[in-house]
This record gives structure tokens, C-alpha cells and sequence, in this order.
């Protein structure tokens, strides 16, 4: 029209240089012809838009991110080509291709297992004909929510015996993921509570325990305490505990034991596998030949004393009581009692004594310790030497005496022997008794006095023991007579009164000292004594 004709296209949807022809047909008065020209198609401009599903999310829940590209006007047409997706919280990171389809993509992830805020980025790579773009949203993940269930293995269990809880968390879907974190653990009955904390693995915690020590039925709670990404849960159970069973030991202390010695018995009240624990309670201890005992057991043990069994092989039997926990038990042992040794001390009073002085010999029997109790018996005294013997006494709360007082002067040997009897063992003890002389007193007198000159006179010299000493001193007297001028020397012999007896003539007037001297013999030591005779004149 006037020479111009245009047209319009929206159909150069690929960029690049195109080759433009117009071809002009003619007409009646013009002959036709050809123009070429070019033109340049540039890339569309594009936006990427991003949206997720659902908004908010549970951790591990699917969700859906959806990308949308959009040619900016006055572009036009479908981008085709791939969009990244990548969500982060700063600790996940999830990457994600999706290709487009009539300008749209999504893709699914139930990798957000991480609670919190998530940057979604979507890039558009573009492709011959558009340019690349980016989107941007945010998607909020949140805990959740768990179910805690709990069991206990084995159920029932004995008292103390290992029981173990095993507690699983499982995510409530939608979400999904292994919990972490720590379960805590409480079982009670009222009077024993066990508290237990086990770590999660696998979303599985398993503790085991031996407190379960008094029978009954305990609620068993298990308290999950949640973590960054999932909730905390709370399951319970009930467990079962019954009384354990027992064993009961025992021994003595020692064995064999001598007569009297102090015994300890013992016995060990232990619970039988798989039960454990410790036995509280009475133990009664029969021992046949002596004493029933009983002891209050402390750490599973119970021990009682006694020295009163009797000499030989006794059975000894320990019976547990039980408890609210532990059931009872019996145990079973032997005793022997062996008769006790003894010491034999002998010994004598006085020591030394003197000739003619009462000895009492004593002989103390005594048990050998650990050995203890009442010696019975007799023992026989055998004393060498002249004056000695053989003399038996019975032993009377563990002494036996003798007395003599026929020991000549010097030492003795003493024996005695203890027979021994059903508890106690002979033994034999030895002592040396010494006898000394014993002292004498020397009396002298004449007579008559006063005598006249030339008249005999009769000298006597009375010789006797000094208590406690006594018997008849033996020997010679010699009797001096002087008046500083004549000296008269005469001898007399001891008679069995104590006596000697001696006379001279006195020639001449005056005053005479009279001394009697006792020579002593082997049982009496010498004396002497002196007196005054006066001799007047015819």
C-alpha cells in the first residue's frame, strides 16, 4: 500500500541471525524483485520462581519443591532445560535436578532431618533460547513427634538378678529418621526405685541392672528427652520380681579345734544365679555335742561363737530364715574337737625351807591356749633325795597339792605328772626345791652355881631348832670354861632331846664364863651360848 507492506511474527523462538527475503510478485505494470535484510534473536530474559510442600515440614517428612520459569516480556515461548534445588539449614544441605516440563519441574526429598529453617535455592541453568535465573524461598522443618515403647528381659526375674530395659523411639509419620539423645530410665515398687540413663543408637537404648532387690511388681518408665529434631515420649511397662533362691555355707575356725578353744562358725548365704543381691535375715547353727546359735547375717554373712563342744566329730547344720527377698536354705558341716595339751608348773613354798619346816608342793595344771576349761585328774608327786617320796593328789580347779616336811637339808628334785582326762592331754612338770639347815638356839647352864672349890661341876647345853625348823639336831657341844686363868675344855654329845652334857672340877675360886658351842650337822646350823659360873672357896 503506497509502495510498503508489513508484517508481524512471534515466531523466531530460537535466537541466532536469521536471513530475511522479501519477494515482491509484480503486477501488471511493475516486473517483480527480491530485498534481503538480516536479524539478530537474543536469548529471552527468564524468573525462576520456588514454592515447597507442605510449609512447615516434620523432620523427614517428604517434601515437594516445585519450580516455575518464565520468560520475561517481551520474551516469550517455554524454557527448557534443569533446575537445581538446594535446601540448606547451615548443618543438612540437600541438592536436588529437576528438568522442565512446559516451564515447570518438582522434586521430592524427605532428606530434611534437621529441624529449623531451610534457604531453598532453585537454579535455572537456561538453555539456547533462554537465559539462566534464580528462586528463592524458605521452608520450616520442625521436631517430630516420637512414641517410646519399653520392655524388660527376663520378666519375671529373681531378686538381684540382671534385668535388662530396652527402650526403642520411633518417629510419628510423617516424619521419619533415627532419634538420638538419651532415655531415662526409672523402675520402682514403692520401696526400691532403680534409675538408669541409656544413649540411643539406632534409635535403640539397652541398659541392664541388678537393683531390682525386692520382690514384687515394678512400673518400669522409660522418658525419652527428645533432641534437636524430634520430641521427647514417655513408655512404661510393668516387670515382675520374685524371691531368689539361695545357698547356704558354712564352715568353722578353726578345725580341728582343741577342747575349749574359742570356735567361729560362719556361714555364706549367697543368691543362686541368675538372682542377686544380699541376703538379710537370721542364721541358726545346731551343732550336735554342743550349743544351737544364732546370728543376724551382715553382707550375706552371719558368724556365732562357742567354746563349749565337747571332744570328738560334731555335725553342724546352718539353716537361712529367708527373707521378703531371698528364700531360705540349709548348709552342713562337721566339727572335731581335739583334747587340749596342757602345762604342768610345779612349784613349792617355802623355797628354800628349812630343815623340819612344812613344804607345800603344788602342781598347776593349766591348759595350752587356745585350749581353755577345768582340768580333772590326778597328779602324782615324786620328790628324790633323802626325805622324798611318791604322793598323788587330785587336781581341784587346776591345782593339786602335797605337803612334807621330811626333806633332809640340799636340793630336791620334783615331779609331777598329770594323768590327763577325757579334754586334756597328760603333761609332766619339774621344780627344784632346796631344804636349808635350819638355824638351832644354844641354851647353856651349870650347875651347881655357885660351886665351891674342887666340887665337879655338871655343864648342860639345851640345843633346839628355830621355827619354823624342828626336828632333833645331832652332833657335839663343846663347852669352855674360864676365869682368864685356867681354861677347861670339854665336849658332849646331842642326845634326841636337844641335849649335851659335859662336867669338870672347878680348883679355883673365881667367876668362870661358860661357853657352849653347837658344831651343827647336816640339817642344823652351829649356835652358841654363854653363861657365868661362880666358884667360892672350900
Amino acid at each position: 500500500s503506497g509502495g510498503t507492506t508489513s508484517v508481524s511474527t512471534n515466531g523466531l523462538v530460537t535466537a541466532g541471525t536469521y536471513n530475511v527475503t522479501a519477494t515482491y510478485s509484480g503486477d501488471a505494470n511493475f516486473t517483480g524483485s527480491v530485498g534481503t535484510d538480516t536479524q539478530t534473536v537474543n536469548q529471552a530474559s527468564t524468573t525462576t520462581a520456588v514454592s515447597s510442600s507442605p510449609d512447615p515440614s516434620v523432620v523427614g517428612e517428604t517434601v515437594t519443591f516445585t519450580a516455575t520459569v518464565s520468560p520475561v516480556a517481551p520474551g516469550a515461548g517455554t524454557p527448557t532445560g534443569t533446575v537445581t534445588f538446594v535446601a540448606t539449614d547451615g548443618v543438612t544441605t540437600v541438592a536436588l535436578t529437576g528438568t522442565l516440563s512446559g516451564g515447570t519441574t518438582s522434586v521430592s526429598t524427605n532428606g530434611l532431618v534437621t529441624a529449623g529453617t531451610y534457604n531453598v535455592t532453585a537454579t535455572y541453568s537456561g538453555d539456547g533460547n533462554f537465559t539462566a535465573s534464580t528462586g528463592t524461598d524458605t521452608q520450616t522443618v520442625v521436631q517430630a513427634a516420637t512414641t517410646t515403647a519399653v520392655t524388660t528381659a527376663p520378666d519375671p526375674s529373681g531378686a538381684g538378678a540382671p534385668v535388662t530395659f530396652t527402650a526403642t523411639v520411633t518417629p510419628v509419620a510423617p516424619g521419619a529418621g533415627t532419634p538420638s539423645g538419651t532415655v531415662l530410665f526409672v523402675a520402682t515398687d514403692g520401696v526400691t526405685t532403680v534409675t538408669l540413663t541409656g544413649t540411643l543408637s539406632g534409635g535403640t537404648t539397652s541398659v541392664t541392672t541388678s537393683g531390682l532387690v525386692t520382690a514384687g511388681a515394678y512400673t518400669v518408665t522409660a522418658t525419652y528427652g527428645g533432641d534437636a529434631n524430634f520430641l521427647g515420649s514417655t513408655g512404661a511397662d510393668t516387670h515382675t520380681v520374685t524371691q531368689g533362691a539361695t545357698t547356704t555355707t558354712v564352715t568353722s575356725a578353726p578345725d580341728p579345734s582343741v577342747f575349749g578353744e574359742t570356735v567361729t562358725f560362719t556361714a555364706v548365704v549367697a543368691p543362686v544365679a541368675p538372682a542377686t543381691g544380699t541376703p538379710t535375715g537370721t542364721v541358726t547353727f545346731v551343732i550336735t555335742g554342743g550349743p544351737t546359735l544364732t546370728a543376724t547375717l551382715s553382707g550375706g554373712t552371719a558368724t556365732a561363737t562357742t567354746s563349749a563342744v565337747g571332744v570328738g566329730t560334731s555335725p553342724v547344720t546352718a539353716t537361712y530364715s529367708g527373707d521378703t527377698n531371698f528364700l531360705g536354705s540349709s548348709g552342713m558341716d562337721t566339727h572335731t574337737v581335739t583334747q587340749a595339751a596342757t602345762t604342768t608348773t610345779v612349784t613349792s613354798a617355802p623355797d628354800p625351807s628349812v630343815f623340819g619346816e612344812t613344804v607345800t608342793i603344788t602342781a598347776a595344771v593349766a591348759p595350752v591356749s587356745p585350749g581353755s576349761g577345768t582340768v580333772t585328774g590326778t597328779v602324782t608327786f615324786t620328790i628324790d633325795g633323802a626325805g622324798g617320796g611318791t604322793q598323788t593328789a587330785t587336781v581341784s580347779g587346776g591345782v593339786a597339792t602335797i605337803t612334807t616336811s621330811t626333806l633332809e637339808a640340799g636340793p630336791h628334785n620334783v615331779f609331777a605328772i598329770y594323768s590327763g582326762d577325757a579334754n586334756f592331754t597328760g603333761s609332766t612338770g619339774t621344780d627344784i626345791h632346796t631344804v636349808s639347815q635350819s638355824a638351832t638356839t644354844t641354851t647353856v647352864t651349870s650347875f651347881p652355881d655357885p660351886s665351891n672349890a674342887g666340887d665337879t661341876v655338871a655343864f648342860l647345853a639345851f640345843v633346839q631348832p628355830v621355827a619354823p625348823g624342828s626336828g632333833d639336831p645331832t652332833g657335839t657341844v663343846t663347852f669352855t670354861v674360864t676365869d682368864g686363868v685356867t681354861t677347861v675344855t670339854l665336849t658332849g654329845t646331842v642326845d634326841g632331846d636337844g641335849v649335851a652334857a659335859a662336867s669338870s672340877p672347878l680348883a679355883t675360886a673365881g667367876v668362870y664364863t661358860v661357853t657352849a658351842v653347837y658344831g651343827g650337822d647336816t640339817n642344823f646350823t652351829g649356835s652358841s651360848d654363854t653363861d657365868t659360873q661362880t666358884v667360892v672357896g672350900a
